[in-house]
């Protein structure tokens, strides 16, 4: 299991001095979200002044871009960053599509993002090896790739595609089309456990993969003061207020909660929220514990279920009092040594 970094600076100008610390502090990747940048080219940046950290995109919002759009991207950072690049894709919900990025929402959410998948890989056949262009869905039909368009072959071809998701079908969309699957930090382990990795193991099997050759990625809250509590529960509340959480909701009995903050939400009452969070939900959907216990318990919380961890808040290299340097070692060093004990 590895740690990874989110980051997600002020200004674009941040962005060396934030991952070259990450790579010092020992990080496994660093993730960039889409908030107030533009993903990728935070991406690039953190390529550039790294060396051997991975650089992915968690995540870059799909249905804003046409495959062959997010294709050049990928294929450029790829070998801009000698392999190390993921590229995850999001979908958003429908308003932030509709009325943020001006694209149109689709009928079926997993249709259409696994056509986005199939489509890109076929344009990185097609530059790779040559290959003729022919790709046809409900949603994209592609056939022209002349040379002038074509960027030809790199180095590292085998570029690894992740996408998020909170409910069953993303989660087996992840399983049958990407090498990956990032989970929302709004969730538990009984959820995963009982849901999401059912469904993504249901996908694997229509698939010549195993699970093993997959990974599963976690945002995770955590709660360490009280300043931390207060913003977890105004994260959860928000979260919950969206109908597609409702499912995690009602998994735990807590559609009725989930109900009311979608009414507190729609008359902006977002101060009243956080105080619908009870202590019960906040025990199942954070990790809530004294700082120098956090690396023991993420481990025990996510051991044998996934691959990659992150903290949901972003990584910052100065004013932390030596909390990342911290959780970076002792997190590395409770797992090569449980890892140790069990071989």
């Amino acid at each position: 299991m590895e740690i990874d970094a989110v980051i997600s600076p002020a200004d674009l100008l941040e962005v060396p001095g934030i991952v070259k610390a990450a790579e010092k502090n020992g990080f496994g990747a660093v993730w960039t979200p889409e908030t107030i940048h533009n993903p990728f080219l935070v991406s690039l940046l953190a390529a550039e002044h790294t060396r051997a950290m991975k650089v992915g995109t968690a995540v870059a919002i799909s249905f804003a871009r046409s495959p062959t759009t997010i294709a050049y991207t990928a294929w450029d950072l790829a070998k801009a960053s000698h392999g190390r690049f993921i590229l995850g894709l999001g979908t958003q919900v429908k308003a932030h599509i509709e009325r943020r990025f001006g694209m149109a929402w689709p009928e079926s959410v997993v249709t259409k993002l696994r056509e986005q998948i199939y489509a890109i890989r076929s344009l990185w056949k097609t530059w790779q090896t040559g290959a003729p262009l022919r790709f046809r869905g409900e949603y994209y039909k592609l056939g022209l790739m002349s040379p002038f368009f074509n960027p030809g072959p790199i180095e590292h071809p085998s570029i690894p595609v992740y996408i998020a998701g909170v409910n069953q079908g993303l989660a087996r969309l992840a399983g049958e089309a990407a090498d990956g699957f990032h989970i929302h930090p709004l969730h538990s382990r009984e959820y995963l456990e009982e849901v999401l990795l059912p469904s993504f193991k249901s996908g694997i099997a229509q698939r010549d993969k195993n699970l093993e050759d997959l990974t599963l990625s976690a945002s995770v809250f955590v709660v360490t003061s009280e300043e931390e509590r207060h913003y977890v529960r105004s994260q959860i509340s928000f979260y919950a207020s969206t109908p597609s959480y409702r499912s995690l909701m009602a998994f735990h009995g807590w559609d009725e909660q989930a109900q009311e903050l979608s009414r507190l939400a729609s008359r902006a009452k977002w101060e009243q929220m956080p105080d619908l969070v009870s202590d019960r939900m906040l025990e199942a959907f954070a990790v809530d514990c004294e700082e120098k216990d956090l690396p023991d318990k993420l481990r025990i919380r996510y051991n044998g279920i996934v691959e990659r961890i992150n903290l949901y808040k972003p990584y910052y290299p100065v004013e932390n009092n030596g909390f990342w340097e911290h959780l970076t070692s002792q997190f590395k060093a409770i797992v090569q040594n449980k890892s140790t004990k069990a071989g």
